[in-house]
């Protein structure tokens, strides 16, 4: 039988697949081997300890998070705010962006990072990081869109939408990632592999495109 080959990544993916499954702190070194079906030892050629594959995890996650993208690069332009409303814009970069969290791995990497940040540092910089991020892209749309609506903004009243807005869509991002991991774990014999061939819960998604848009529709009128 070819040996298997085995990669600090693999261990690493193994590991937030499991962490999902159990939590990280519950999570073992057997359980991880179990996972990738070798034996113990063999985790011992690529990392020290589990305190070392934890870090490495954590490092892992803010690399991957950091290529992904709430905003996309060629939204900003002219054309945009002329064929879409900013309530669509909106609507189609949630869609976007809950779509990417939905497939692996970051599904996994989105509820490690978010379980861990109450407990971890580092965890708790790159969650951080993350919703400084979407604040950047939605201060760039509102932005954008005023300048080319003609819509005057103080620095203030931008500052407080997109700190709101941002808060707010986080916190059903949240709810909506939660629910959906709860549908694993009140079946376990389904496995974690089977959510990712779940569809998308449009319902869920709706109820937070109608708050994005009452929202919206607060901060385009005069």
């Amino acid at each position: 039988m070819a040996k298997k080959k085995i990669t600090r990544e693999k261990i690493i993916n193994a590991f937030l697949f499991c962490a999902f499954d159990k939590s990280a702190g519950a999570t073992s070194l057997a359980d991880i081997a179990d996972y990738l079906e070798i034996k113990k030892a063999s985790l011992y050629n690529h990392f020290d300890s589990k305190e070392e594959m934890y870090s490495a995890s954590l490092e892992y996650c803010r690399n991957f998070l950091e290529e992904t993208k709430f905003l996309p690069d060629s939204l900003l332009n002219e054309r945009t705010f002329t064929a879409y409303s900013l309530e669509e814009i909106f609507s189609s970069l949630i869609k976007n962006y809950i779509h990417i969290y939905e497939a692996e791995p970051l599904f996994q990497i989105y509820t490690f990072i978010h379980t861990e940040q109450y407990f971890n540092k580092t965890a708790s910089e790159i969650a951080d990081a993350e919703r400084a991020k979407i604040e950047y892209s939605v201060s760039q749309i509102i932005l954008a869109y005023c300048s080319q609506k003609k819509k005057e903004l103080s620095p203030i009243d931008v500052d407080c939408a997109v700190r709101w807005y941002t808060s707010a869509l986080m916190n059903q991002i949240d709810m909506y990632i939660t629910n959906k991991k709860e549908i694993v774990r009140q079946n376990p014999e389904c496995g974690v592999g089977s959510l990712f061939a779940l569809p998308t819960d449009e319902e869920a998604l709706n109820r937070i495109y109608s708050l994005s848009s009452n929202y919206i529709r607060l901060l385009e009128r005069d």
